[in-house]
């Protein structure tokens, strides 16, 4: 207990700024901005503002301002104290810990580009002993940062200060399953690939696929409203999830469990919850439509010569697969060289500029296997696709989805990550690429681009050999610029955190915004969840 009265002592001087200090000029205003938006919400704020000694995770040269990424002042939350302790203690017995071995994963995001100071870590397992925290918390004015299997990707599921961290990964039992209906009832630290996994031994199947699945939980997946691999074919889980539990900030639990297709009873407040990264209530409990096994699955990877040639394709799948098709993504040369640079994976097909990874998913494996064949053939005799191989057996299947889902493993390995999540119109998607290549010159080691054609959703990575101040000014504000002059919105699927919240105007409309935070100070009136995260600083 001593060693966490000093630890709590360094902290009072200690703040962390989790991205590089930038000394680039404040954002213009972008045309489709709302009226009215002063581009003053996206300057840096002004040298010495912080008010206390900063650090960061990755050493780097200070500067006199941060960035707007960067965290803003703690907010006067208490301090946890032996008493607090103790009550916690009393009500989740050995699921309070204080260790710092285990709390340091649970302090540093899964980049490793954010970290915070927590020094408390707490383990429900149930909902109700979630609410008696919550109430605890609120009542003491203690912020919180409800975290899931911790694999975000904007600073979003770690602490910023020294938030208490609730933890879910108890929380991870399957509550009821409908064969008849598929619908899955579920607490929310299910584990996506558990889930997964007990679904196909009963003929089903969770209806998003993830590269994080085996670490990311579903409470979190819904907090995020994670896109994936499948949402071309079933749809985001605004539609396939049905109902919600969610705890509130003062201890409420809303029951919105609801396991029906239709309710048009008034508001539908699972909604609120869906992508609220944390802020609003701490999801408990999940219930989620599930499509059926499919019998037979596909998958194609294909090189094309151009992006146009790779949208042309697109466009012929859809037409030509209808149904069948489940998937259809992209990656660049450049995500090759990388997979067979750091990863070793080979690739299986010619050399291209573009690769495509289409899966087909159905009930007749030979009415499945003609109309890919007939659309392959066709693609080919047009020159749209210029080499392809196909896989059924599921070994082979996920090596070639390996070829994708491992792209962000091998720009770990590539030196410092820049990440931008980026949604637009298809035919958009790769002039993005192409602009930031050439905006930053030989200033970047690598510019990548790969994601979701199905849904435009693109994944552009930048990296650096080491972290790089002046590269991160010529990247921001240029990106979150270039996606607004083209009415995209800059968080497709990995939502704001702590990262991205101050660029949140570049995508909503200033009133969106305001009644965002009137509903956030409604819901918790004294901020203590998820604190400095989603919203913009100028609303906290």
């Amino acid at each position: 207990m001593a060693g966490l009265l000093h630890r709590r002592l360094r902290l009072r001087t200690a703040l962390r700024w989790m991205s590089p200090l930038s000394t680039a000029s404040p954002p213009a205003v972008v045309r489709t901005l709302p009226p009215g938006f002063s581009s003053s919400l996206l300057q840096t704020p002004r040298p010495g503002s912080c008010g206390v000694r900063c650090r960061e995770l990755h050493a780097g040269e200070e500067r006199p301002t941060p960035s707007p990424t960067a965290a803003p002042e703690r907010r006067p939350f208490s301090r946890v104290t032996p008493e607090d302790l103790a009550f916690f203690s009393k009500i989740i017995p050995g699921r309070t810990i204080t260790d710092p071995d285990i709390l340091e994963a649970c302090n540093v995001d899964w980049l490793k580009s954010v970290r915070g100071f927590s020094e408390v870590l707490l383990r429900p397992q149930t909902t109700e002993e979630v609410s008696q925290i919550l109430g605890y918390c609120n009542s003491r004015n203690l912020a919180v940062s409800p975290q899931g299997g911790n694999t975000g990707l904007v600073g979003g599921s770690v602490p910023v200060y020294d938030e208490i961290i609730l933890s879910t990964v108890l929380m991870n039992n399957v509550i009821n399953f409908d064969s008849v209906s598929g619908i899955l009832s579920c607490q929310a630290g299910c584990v996506l690939e558990s889930l997964s996994l007990y679904l196909e031994d009963r003929d089903y199947i969770m209806p998003l696929d993830l590269g994080a699945k085996g670490s990311c939980h579903i409470g979190g997946n819904v907090a995020t409203n994670a896109g994936g691999l499948r949402l071309l074919r079933y749809g985001s889980l605004r539609g396939t999830v049905l109902g919600l539990e969610v705890v509130l900030a003062d201890g409420r639990v809303l029951d919105c469990l609801a396991t029906l297709r239709k309710d048009n009873t008034g508001y539908d407040l699972k909604q609120l919850f869906i992508g609220s990264e944390g802020t609003l209530g701490v999801i408990t409990a999940v219930t989620i439509l599930c499509p059926r096994k499919p019998k037979a699955v596909n998958v194609a990877f294909l090189g094309c010569e151009s992006f146009e040639q790779l949208l042309q394709t697109f466009q012929r799948c859809r037409g030509m697969l209808g149904e069948i098709l489940s998937a259809f993504e992209f990656l660049d040369r450049e995500c090759m060289r990388l997979l067979n640079t750091h990863l070793k994976l080979a690739n299986p097909i010619t050399d291209c500029p573009f690769y495509i990874i289409i899966e087909t998913s159905g009930s007749n494996p030979t009415h499945d296997e003609e109309k890919l064949h007939q659309f392959l053939e066709e693609a080919m005799t047009s020159s749209q696709v210029i080499d392809g191989t196909v896989a059924t057996e599921e070994a082979k299947i996920k090596a070639l989805w390996s070829l994708r889902e491992r792209v962000t493993e091998a720009l770990t390995h590539d030196g410092f990550t820049y990440k931008y999540d980026i949604s637009l119109p298809v035919e958009r998607i790769y002039q993005l690429v192409t602009d930031m290549r050439e905006h930053l010159g030989n200033r970047a080691k690598s510019v990548v681009g790969y994601g979701h054609v199905g849904d435009g959703n693109l994944h552009l990575n930048i990296t650096s050999p080491t972290k790089d101040p002046n590269l991160l000014a010529s990247i921001e504000p240029f990106v979150y610029e270039w996606t607004a002059r083209f009415q995209g919105s800059i968080s497709a699927e990995h939502g704001l955190g702590l990262k991205k919240r101050n660029y949140i105007y570049y995508s909503k409309a200033s009133l969106a915004v305001a009644l965002m935070g009137n509903i956030k100070t409604m819901l918790d009136p004294k901020g203590i969840l998820n604190p400095y995260k989603t919203l913009p600083d100028d609303l906290q």
